[in-house]
């Protein structure tokens, strides 16, 4: 009797054992695959940030004779300014790379969400093809939106000062505009940004980034927006609430758990939008619209220092990730229906 009761309760450890492990047995391939492409390339980043790694190093890597450490070296040039680079400040290029993420964000969001609000009127006509034809940004790649619009912001033959030509031609001037959007350095308004200035080439990638970034919060709001039940607005109405007290009342309390963790995807999104800003305005003038990644990505196409390049990447990710945090405490976006 014993050894039966022995061999049920090993039988049923077994049993545990299997159920507990198995999801971890499917999840393998996928630690495997994330570790050869995601965490061996982080952890290889993170070593030669503390070494001098230029291009006499890559063909044999750590094993080079050549490569030297540097401790915390590379981290201080950075902070402190002390790299081979012209016309760079390390927490100047931080600060505008926060503001320039906020302020895109600060726009997509109201834009997205009024979009989609009127795109939820009942009884308006073509819903899906306007539905349709908003989603077009969201899968064009930014490196083509950011080509495109810096021919559309071309100081000779952009379509923007050639539709800014045609306005004034109206009121009776006849020299054309030559406005120079992505060269100009001075700021229109010098003190919105104390520590850097705000060139013309930032307006201009707002204005492009305006119509990347909007449709996606649209998609999201409008989603939220059809899983919100009818009977709460025919109440509201029945009690005499107008349209702007539904808007305030009932619309925006119930968006607000979908658009804050859109919002937080977003200005990750916009913090780290290299593609974007490289190929529009390659971070001029006078590295005025520089983010963190294209001076990174610049130290290794330019100067080859691929360890101050490695160190530079790690500092990102930590400034993200304290970003992230602070942005996450201070909106719950993480938080659930019931907690928020």
């Amino acid at each position: 009797m014993a050894t039966t009761s022995m061999q049920l309760s090993r039988e049923k450890r077994k049993a545990v054992f299997r159920k507990v492990s198995l999801p971890y047995l499917y999840l393998l391939p996928a630690f495997a695959v994330m570790g050869v492409i995601t965490f061996y390339p982080l952890i290889y980043q993170v070593i030669i940030s503390f070494t001098d790694f230029q291009t006499k190093d890559l063909l044999l890597q750590l094993a080079s004779p050549e490569l030297k450490k540097v401790g915390v070296q590379n981290y201080v040039d950075i902070i402190t300014g002390g790299l081979p680079v012209q016309n760079f400040e390390f927490f100047r290029v931080l600060i505008y790379n926060i503001w320039w993420a906020l302020t895109n964000v600060m726009v997509h969001v109201p834009a997205g969400v009024l979009i989609a609000v009127l795109l939820n009127t009942q009884g308006l006509w073509g819903k899906r093809i306007y539905r349709a034809i908003f989603v077009l940004p969201v899968v064009v790649p930014p490196i083509v939106v950011g080509t495109v619009w810096k021919n559309i912001f071309d100081e000779q033959y952009g379509a923007m000062n050639q539709f800014l030509t045609l306005l004034v031609h109206l009121f009776g001037q006849i020299d054309p505009v030559r406005i120079r959007w992505l060269q100009e350095y001075s700021p229109p308004i010098p003190w919105l940004l104390p520590n850097g200035p705000l060139t013309l080439a930032y307006y201009a990638m707002m204005i492009a980034n305006f119509w990347l970034g909007w449709p996606f919060m649209t998609l999201v709001a409008t989603g939220a927006l059809q899983s919100i039940p009818k009977d709460l607005y025919e109440a509201a109405s029945i009690d005499g609430a107008s349209g702007a007290q539904q808007f305030w009342n009932i619309t925006v309390p119930l968006l607000r758990p979908v658009m804050i963790p859109a919002a937080v995807y977003g200005f990750t999104l916009s913090f780290n939008l290299f593609n974007f800003v490289y190929f529009m305005s390659g971070g001029g003038p006078a590295r005025s619209t520089e983010i963190l990644v294209t001076f990174a990505f610049d130290l290794i196409r330019n100067l080859r220092l691929y360890g101050v390049a490695a160190a530079f990447s790690v500092i990102i990710f930590f400034v993200a990730l304290v970003v992230f945090l602070i942005t996450n405490r201070i909106t719950r976006a993480t938080e659930s229906y019931t907690e928020a």
